[in-house]
């Protein structure tokens, strides 16, 4: 899948999509990169970029149980604030959902689970200081404006 000669791309995430499967993976070019199986994993598509920024900051994502993909990430080029929630329907367009942080600082290294009463759970470090905890209800989530490099 990866060699490592056209993305410097480390610690995959995954989602799924009814029968597709994508990964979404940190880099060093700047930008979140993905790739797709139509067959459970066996074939994977080329790594490609998306169109989501990233300064090479750890990332985590959760398939919902709505169908949606939930993205916790650095929304930047530079820096890891701010840290953004985004989501997406088919892993290509991802729309804005909750800013968990814009202060300045560092907040990076998310996790995100779905717990069994539909709750999302986040954790990430704060400041290089703590780690902070977060839940958000999908259900209350309201996707705003597409995301992108912009």
């Amino acid at each position: 899948l990866h060699a490592g000669t056209q993305f410097g791309a480390i610690q995959p995430t995954i989602l799924r999509y009814g029968s597709k499967l994508q990964i979404l993976c940190r880099s060093r070019q700047r930008a979140l990169v993905q790739s797709f199986s139509s067959d459970e994993g066996r074939t994977w598509s080329k790594l490609t970029k998306t169109n989501l920024p990233n300064p090479n900051s750890g990332i985590d994502a959760v398939s919902l149980r709505d169908g949606r993909g939930l993205l916790v990430y650095n929304h930047t080029l530079r820096g890891r604030s701010p840290l953004n929630v985004a989501v997406s329907s088919d892993g290509v367009s991802w729309q804005s959902a909750a800013v968990l942080e814009n202060q300045p600082g560092e907040y990076s290294y998310p996790a995100v689970i779905q717990s069994a009463d539909g709750l999302v759970h986040i954790t990430y470090t704060w400041k290089r200081e703590r780690i902070k905890y977060v839940v958000l209800d999908p259900k209350k989530l309201m996707p705003g404006e597409p995301v992108s490099d912009r």
